[in-house]
C-alpha cells in the first residue's frame, strides 16, 4: 500500500526523488504519471492505471463530450515514467508545467493506497487552506458513518 507525504525537490534536470518507502510498494520499476485533479499529478503503477484506463475508456461512447474530455485530460497525457537507479523519474516539461511545478522547487509526493500524487509545495498548502470547510464537513459525515459500523 503507497501511503505517507513526503517532501522532495524537483532538480533542474526535471527529476524528483521517489522515498524508498514508495519505491519498495511498486512492483517493476516504470510508472504512470499523468494529469490529476487539483492542480497535481498522478503517478500509478502500471497495473493500477490499466484498469483506470480500460475503465475510463470502456465507460460510455467517444462521442459523450463528458468521456472524450476525460480523454484528453487524463489519458491523452499519460507517459510511462521510468525509476533510474537513483530512485528519480523525470517529469516531463507539460505534465510539470501542467501542475505549476518548478524546477529546483519543492514538491510533496503523497502516497494514497493505490497511486500516488505530485504537488508543487504551494499550490499544495493553497489546496489545504481553500478545502478545509469542505475538510471539516467531509470528517464530520466519516465520524457518522465509522460509529454505524
Amino acid at each position: 500500500m503507497l501511503m505517507g507525504e513526503y517532501h522532495n525537490s524537483i532538480d533542474d534536470k526535471s527529476r524528483l526523488l521517489l522515498p524508498s518507502r514508495l519505491r519498495t510498494e511498486v512492483a517493476g520499476s516504470t510508472l504512470i504519471l499523468t494529469r490529476g485533479v487539483d492542480k497535481c499529478l498522478w503517478l500509478f503503477p502500471p497495473e493500477q492505471w490499466r484498469r483506470i484506463s480500460d475503465s475510463i475508456m470502456g465507460s460510455s461512447s467517444m462521442f459523450k463530450s463528458k468521456t472524450r474530455l476525460l480523454q484528453r485530460r487524463i489519458i491523452a497525457p499519460a507517459q510511462e515514467c521510468e525509476i533510474d537507479k537513483s530512485g528519480r523519474i523525470s517529469i516531463p516539461p507539460t505534465l510539470r508545467e501542467s501542475a505549476e511545478m518548478k524546477l529546483k522547487g519543492e514538491a510533496v509526493i503523497l502516497g494514497i493506497d493505490s497511486y500516488m500524487e505530485l504537488w508543487d509545495i504551494d499550490a499544495y498548502a493553497e489546496y489545504l487552506q481553500e478545502s478545509e470547510t469542505d475538510f471539516m464537513e467531509a470528517a464530520e459525515e466519516l465520524g457518522e458513518l465509522l460509529s454505524l459500523q
